[in-house]
């Protein structure tokens, strides 16, 4: 007879949906809210805080979701059983997750709720967010697996997130629209709305990929044992480690860009003074690539430009 599973705890529901990563992928969200306040002066509380509960909630199915795909498609039993938490702790994988699903459902009802509050546009947008998240370690061939999944995953969530924050804060006319007919529907968009929310977003984007595939170099020799064969599989670990120390550089060329396009204020020159810390994180993780050692500067590195990056649209606001 086989050993009951364990009862899931605070504790493990934490480590489980990894809550201290959950800043990280609440940047967007904030930076969004506040561009919007800072280059189109509007803002709306309840909107944001809808939507804030709603991308938290994805963000928690994204990683929920990815444990519980990875315990079973697992092909090495001694990562299933040892370092799985599911498989570790010995938690229910069914009850996992049905728990995921759940938290998933949450995000679509307030997403549905938002919809109604804005313009079906923003059905669109969703609908392609959620729909990134599930296959992200969902089907045949999840696009975690894939070695487009670093950009795909820092556009989608740096870049989506970031155009959500912006159009829920923002009354008629709507940069974005859906009209539905009886037998048409037509949806338009402002282009150069979306180009200048692009140049904005792009540090942010390229750092949030930049911690993606930090953590699958640090993974790699574990995901060729289970098949996942993600962007530093191809390009080799020596070659990827070089890509990685050319993501300061690219990342605060974007930065200035964006700044000389007026797509942000002119204080956020301000963000070029930390890239004394971003380069020494960048090569203290390249110097011994590590999920339990230095996998964290990568984290660090994300949220001290985008912290900054914060500060220099409020002062844009206020000044």
């Amino acid at each position: 007879m086989s050993e009951p599973y364990h009862r899931l705890t605070w504790p493990l529901f934490l480590e489980f949906i990894r809550l201290p990563a959950k800043a990280a992928s609440m940047l967007p969200f904030v930076l969004g809210i506040s561009y919007a306040g800072w280059a189109f002066q509007q803002f709306s509380w309840v909107n944001s805080l809808i939507y804030g509960l709603a991308q938290l909630a994805i963000a928690l199915f994204v990683t929920g979701f990815n444990n519980v795909q990875d315990y079973f498609k697992a092909k090495d039993q001694s990562y299933q059983q040892r370092q799985n938490i599911i498989g570790r702790e010995h938690l229910s994988p069914w009850g996992m997750l049905a728990l995921t699903i759940v938290i998933l459902l949450v995000s679509v009802i307030l997403g549905i709720i938002l919809v109604m509050r804005t313009n079906l546009s923003l059905l669109v947008i969703g609908a392609i967010g959620v729909g990134v998240a599930i296959l992200y370690t969902f089907g045949p061939v999840p696009l975690s697996r894939l070695p487009l999944g670093e950009l795909l995953a820092g556009f989608v969530e740096g870049y989506g997130t970031f155009i959500i924050a912006v159009l829920i804060n923002m009354t008629a006319p709507s940069p974005l629209n859906l009209m539905l007919g009886r037998r048409t529907f037509t949806f338009s968009f402002d282009l150069g709305w979306l180009l200048q929310l692009l140049l904005a977003a792009l540090p942010v984007i390229i750092l949030n990929a930049a911690v993606m595939f930090a953590d699958n170099i640090a993974d790699m020799d574990q995901d060729i044992k289970n098949q996942r064969f993600t962007l530093p599989y191809f390009l080799g670990r020596k070659r990827a480690l070089q890509w990685y120390r050319l993501i300061p550089f690219i990342t605060f060329a974007a930065l200035i860009l964006g700044v000389l396009t007026r797509a942000l204020p002119f204080w956020s020159l301000l963000v070029l003074a930390t890239w004394p810390l971003v380069r020494n994180n960048t090569r203290r993780y390249t110097s011994k690539p590590s999920k339990d050692k230095t996998f964290i500067f990568t984290i660090q590195s994300l949220l001290t430009v985008g912290g900054t990056l914060l500060l220099t649209l409020w002062l844009g606001i206020l000044f």
